[in-house]
């Protein structure tokens, strides 16, 4: 059985294995020139994707209106039941 010193230390060092490659990603630029070419091409990269992603939708609906449109179903239509209704000096009409 564990003590529960032992189990806190083991459960501190998994902790601190899933914390640590984060860390290991972190860059330090020693270029502030670089830094910011990097935050321009960014910026013109994304720039990029959202003028093919509007060119793609732009296909797409150009596409859409060169289908064929699609027949109406046929749905039978019941007569109304309607009825005339005076009150006053209106005359209304009621369907159900």
């Amino acid at each position: 059985m564990l003590r529960p010193a032992v189990l806190a230390g083991a459960v501190l060092a998994a902790s601190v294995c899933l914390i640590a490659p984060s860390y290991a990603q972190i860059v330090i630029p020693t270029n502030r020139n670089a830094l910011v070419q990097q935050n321009e091409l960014q910026q013109l990269q994304n720039r990029l994707q959202r003028q093919q992603y509007q060119q793609q939708q732009q296909l797409y609906r150009e596409l859409d209106r060169q289908s064929a449109p699609k027949p109406r179903p046929d749905v039978p239509v019941y007569g109304n039941t309607c009825r005339m209704e005076s009150v006053g000096n209106i005359i209304s009409r009621v369907c159900r």
